[in-house]
């Protein structure tokens, strides 16, 4: 009989999941979308690049999508439950309502250890080849880099901008302006034209741009004075055609070393995480140790300077007194004093920079590592709050169950941005922003279990304003009777 009565609640339970599950994984991968699209579209690739960047882009959404989706089918299980009098009929039984949820919890600590395994062998995979399909992109599509109607300075040595870009495979440009960034010495080269295309080559090191119609404005004469600048303008060159190649082997290159990298942590498992937050460690504290003895050092220097030169100066017998100096050696020791403190300042600022770049780095690691457990530990509260509050509430469907799932998702959401954003400053410990919002959400889960089991009427109307009833009651004029007007 029980097991009769477990395959019905189970098989109740996994029909909204479900569907609950395709739709929020549609509606994450459509934020995506909306984020990801503006890049590519127009810009040389066939829908099922993009479909499968999306894709490998999407992924790693499952880890938020499923303990919503455990929330949300939980609500809506218990709800019709309740709704339809059936967890009555199993109370009027003997069935308790802890012996109803004991197979749903099975299933949910079952789709927890998935969400584990999932996020520390799938997702990791799909990122790497997201990011390696993204690095691709780039060296093999220059043209993706270019952003119409905007000075672009991608290309070593020069900038350039292109009113509109079009094609099949956004060869065909218009509006060209390509400035050649020259020093005092060197000529000063512009280049404008009406019309251009991109044209493919064998060496994927250069760029051939074919331009139509245009004008090279340039200066000959640069580092020979302002005189002869007078006697002979800028030179202008007509052109009907003009052949550019452009020497993109260290943009090409570098997409291809990065395209190498195999230790970024969202590449690792949960073990060889560990491996990069001990490495990380042990790097950090070389690094605040160097910033110890390179500010002291600095700061010693500073002030074995000032010494040196107030010492130079002074008399035997009596203290020196600035007053006592000459103004043009004044000047000279206030101007260099100035000089080293400014330096100083600004060593410092930039070991600050540096130290706060490293503490963000290591709470990112440590944070992507934590949850990667501590998301499948998601999944089991989730479930308590929805199966409560589903039993509670007694209202299946699509309506308050949906609205009342979505509140706690978003606070949790924002308890996990808001707490990670702390830690990236070091105000927290990166763990324990980690486990944070579950362990807030933890004891809000029992309390729920506990108001379940024993009946309570958390969502009765009546019972609230029966509360507080004589609170309202000073705010309410009771109104006399008419016959007794």
């Amino acid at each position: 009989m029980l097991k009769i009565l477990d395959r019905y609640i189970i098989k109740t339970f996994f029909g909204p999941f479900f569907f609950i599950f395709s739709v929020l994984f549609f509606i994450f991968i459509v934020n995506i979308i909306w984020v990801q699209l503006g890049q590519f579209m127009g810009k040389g690739l066939s829908y099922w690049q993009i479909l499968k960047l999306l894709f490998y882009l999407g992924v790693s959404v499952i880890s938020l999508v499923l303990p919503l989706t455990i929330l949300l089918a939980s609500i809506m299980s218990f709800g019709e439950f309740g709704e339809r009098y059936e967890l009555a009929a199993m109370k009027a039984a003997g069935i308790s309502l802890t012996r109803v949820m004991a197979p749903l919890l099975g299933v949910a600590a079952g789709l927890a250890i998935l969400l584990f395994l999932f996020s520390n062998n799938i997702i990791p995979d799909f990122q790497k080849k997201a990011k390696n399909m993204l690095f691709n992109i780039a060296q093999t599509k220059p043209a993706l880099n270019f952003t119409p109607g905007q000075f672009i300075d991608q290309l070593p040595g020069y900038m350039v901008k292109f009113d509109k870009i079009y094609g099949d495979n956004g060869e065909n440009i218009e509006g060209v302006f390509v400035h050649r960034k020259a020093s005092t010495y060197e000529n000063q080269q512009s280049i404008v034209a009406a019309k251009g295309k991109f044209v493919p080559i064998a060496n994927k090191n250069f760029l051939k741009l074919e331009l139509y119609n245009g004008y090279v404005f340039e200066d000959n004469f640069a580092g020979r004075g302002e005189n002869v600048r007078k006697k002979q303008p800028d030179q202008a060159i007509k052109f009907d055609t003009l052949v550019s190649h452009f020497d993109i082997s260290e943009l090409v290159n570098k997409a291809i070393e990065k395209e190498q990298i195999t230790d970024d942590y969202r590449f690792q498992t949960y073990g060889e995480l560990n491996e990069t937050v001990a490495k990380n460690k042990k790097d950090n504290a070389e690094f605040f140790n160097n910033i110890g003895i390179d500010v002291l050092s600095r700061t010693n220097s500073v002030i074995s300077y000032m010494d040196k030169n107030i010492k130079a100066k002074a008399t035997p017998k009596s203290q020196l007194k600035l007053d006592s100096i000459k103004t043009d050696k004044k000047l000279e020791l206030l101007y260099n004093s100035y000089n080293n403190l400014e330096d100083l300042k600004k060593t410092a600022s930039d070991k600050k920079n540096e130290f706060t770049s490293n503490i963000k780095y290591f709470s990112k690691v440590v944070i992507y590592q934590q949850r990667i457990v501590s998301y499948s530990v998601t999944c089991i509260i989730f479930f308590l709050i929805g199966s409560s509050l589903g039993s509670i509430i007694r209202k299946g469907g699509m309506g308050l169950p949906v609205i009342i799932a979505i509140v706690i998702f978003i606070i949790f959401y924002v308890m996990n941005l808001g707490i990670e954003n702390i830690a990236w400053g070091g105000k927290m410990s990166p763990y324990l922003a980690a486990w944070l919002p579950n362990l807030i959400l933890l004891p809000f889960g029992v309390w729920m279990t506990y108001k379940a089991l024993t009946d309570s009427q958390l969502f009765d109307a009546e019972k609230y304003k029966v509360f507080f009833k004589p609170v309202t009651k000073l705010f309410t004029k009771t109104k006399e009777h008419k016959r007794y007007q």
